[in-house]
């Protein structure tokens, strides 16, 4: 169900974003660090449905403040010419690769037991069937 909905939101962020006007330069570095700070939060989420600790109150503030945060780093960035926003993209982008692992880790044991089961249902019926040719 949930990769329907993931799905169903790839598709229509395609085609709102080709039918989006362009974003001009001066907002672009403010639109793509709040890009990164939500997918870090919504990777955060994904990790606590895993792990069964999912509350939808920190993900809605998470992912709201940590847009925020990082819009404002990017602001101040900006008035002391320098690059604070880099702090931003480092530490959400490290932790949107903690959580994938996660993530990935999670679906991998789940098909590897999958797998596992099968084999194992297969050596069952083997056996019986040899138990009932003797």
């Amino acid at each position: 169900m949930i990769f329907i909905a993931i799905l169903i939101g790839c598709i229509l962020g395609a085609i709102i974003g080709m039918n989006a006007p362009m974003i001009s330069y001066t907002y672009s570095s403010y639109l793509a660090i709040a890009i990164i700070a939500a997918l870090d939060s919504v990777f955060g989420g994904i990790a606590s449905v895993i792990n069964k600790n999912f509350d939808l109150k920190i993900f809605a503030t998470g992912f709201f403040g940590n847009a925020i945060l990082a819009i404002l780093l990017t602001i101040l960035g900006q008035k002391l010419n320098v690059d604070i926003y880099l702090a931003a993209i480092v530490v959400f982008v490290g932790r949107m690769f903690v959580n994938l692992a996660i993530i990935r880790r999670y679906y991998l044991d789940k098909w590897m037991k999958k797998f596992e089961k099968k084999k194992e249902e297969k050596n069952i019926e083997e056996k019986k069937a040899e138990n009932t040719v003797n």
